[in-house]
């Protein structure tokens, strides 16, 4: 299945996807209205991932907004924090996600597109070990893993570099640093906090047996502050030589869409430091949401002033 769909992310793929990106950074942020403080996270981190894979998977734009509210509520049954009410209402929107994926793949199926939707139904029709039912879950991970991980690692970040203008400052002057500068940013506040895996035979870790088929926690964001791992880990640093963060897993299930996420990513920095002379925080530091999994603020007001 991985294989199917990883075709649509490899770095060549994506690559041929920036110019399109770029376009979608740029309408965002032109369509801000700077004359008063601005919620980063509402107006451009947000809806630029939910944009993106909307278009790669072939969703009209007329229904990104339901795209963006399914997306959210759906992400909630990640979190040991949910409420039962929450919950009930993740799985409704689980079911009207699903609803909408079945209507579209029969349109697509009649009229197929260039989009990851066709690609994925043309695999499933060719017999390519790709049942529908595995197709709307494809799907549905993918608007979702690529929505909400994506939003925090860019507003996360600009939040680590606005508290520190001398990183902030370094990377205004030297784009080079973008690449570096996004991996850093990714161990430093990882949007992925907790994974989960299953032993798959007995293994000794730190003086414990974990039996075969007992589950685990792992806690990226703390591995990736790791004193033993990374010199100085509470502060940025660009030049990092350890440069191995588990911010997107590792091995077989290291993530999916990493290099869509690194590009999305360095493209909204690039964009934000192109356009903008002074990006300042308003009010309190932003509130962090109550989140055991996926690390992100509800919001987050700047002030905006153009170059």
């Amino acid at each position: 299945l991985r294989s199917l769909v990883a075709q649509a992310f490899t770095p060549r793929s994506i690559k041929s996807m920036e110019p399109r990106i770029r376009e979608i950074v740029d309408d965002l942020l032109e369509q801000i209205d700077i004359s008063k403080p601005v919620d980063i996270i509402d107006t451009f981190a947000y809806p630029l991932p939910v944009i993106v894979i909307a278009e790669m998977l072939g969703i009209p734009s007329e229904d990104r907004v339901k795209f963006r509210e399914w997306s959210s509520s759906i992400a909630r049954i990640l979190e040991p924090t949910t409420t039962t009410e929450l919950f009930y209402e993740a799985a409704k929107s689980g079911e009207e996600l699903r609803l909408y994926f079945k209507d579209l793949i029969a349109k697509r199926r009649e009229s197929p597109g260039d989009d990851l939707m066709s690609v994925m139904i043309a695999a499933e029709e060719g017999g390519d070990s790709l049942t529908e039912e595995e197709l709307l879950v494809t799907m549905r991970l993918l608007l979702v893993a690529g929505n909400e991980t994506t939003t925090n690692l860019i507003a996360n970040g600009l939040l680590a570099l606005l508290e520190d203008s001398e990183a902030f400052e370094r990377l205004r002057k030297d784009r080079n640093l973008l690449g570096p500068a996004v991996d850093e940013l990714l161990r430093f506040d990882s949007p992925v906090q907790i994974d989960r895996r299953t032993a798959l035979e007995d293994v000794l870790i730190g003086g414990k047996t974990i039996k075969k088929g007992q589950p685990l926690l792992l806690l990226l964001g703390a591995a990736n502050r790791d004193p033993a791992q990374f010199a100085n880990p509470d502060y940025l640093n660009f030049d990092r030589d350890e440069t191995s963060h588990i911010a997107f897993g590792r091995g077989i299930h290291h993530c999916l869409g990493a290099p869509l996420a690194r590009v999305e990513a360095m493209i909204a920095f690039e964009a934000l430091l192109d356009r903008y002379e002074e990006i300042e925080l308003q009010g309190n530091r932003p509130i962090f949401k109550d989140h055991a999994v996926l690390r992100g603020m509800y919001e987050m007001p700047v002030r905006l002033e153009v170059k």
